[in-house]
């Protein structure tokens, strides 16, 4: 941080000390970290479009996955180009409210997405449970994924 200061301190003795020199510089330097900028906020724009367009369930059925990966997830990828990696995180929720009853510790399960699902394509896999508050049983709560992240294919 004193870097940065110090930094800044210079480039205005500069710019009152040789205005004819200093400005012009400074211009280009503002015009380049603002072309970056917008850069870096049409890229997060354009994946969180991208991620919207994705279809996730989760629904518990344990008569259908094993045991141990009860939790059903389909997905379907609406996007025009290919999916190549997802993560997300599990929530757990009473029907009407809103307190994650998902204890998201350390040694909670990590869930990723199938590698690379073609545009337009479907994935159907069983996971495994989150670990829920006590008193509370998979079949009684809804189950969504929340923070997702992804990368598609340009």
């Amino acid at each position: 941080m004193l870097i940065g200061i110090a930094l800044i301190l210079t480039w205005l003795i500069l710019l009152l000390r040789y205005p004819a020199k200093a400005l012009p510089v400074s211009l280009a330097a503002v015009l380049g970290l603002g072309s970056v900028a917008a850069w870096v906020v049409w890229q997060d724009s354009r994946e969180t479009r991208r991620l919207e367009h994705l279809e996730l369930r989760l629904t518990y059925l344990p008569q259908q996955c094993p045991p141990d990966r009860p939790l059903q997830i389909q997905l379907h990828n609406g996007n025009d180009v290919p999916l190549l990696s997802l993560q997300w995180r599990v929530a757990a929720y009473m029907p009407g409210d809103t307190v994650n009853l998902a204890d998201n510790v350390y040694a909670a399960p990590r869930y990723r997405g199938p590698g690379e699902l073609q545009a337009g394509g479907d994935w159907q896999d069983c996971l495994p449970l989150p670990p829920l508050r006590p008193d509370y049983r998979a079949q009684t709560v809804e189950f969504r994924a929340e923070h997702l992240q992804g990368s598609f294919s340009d």
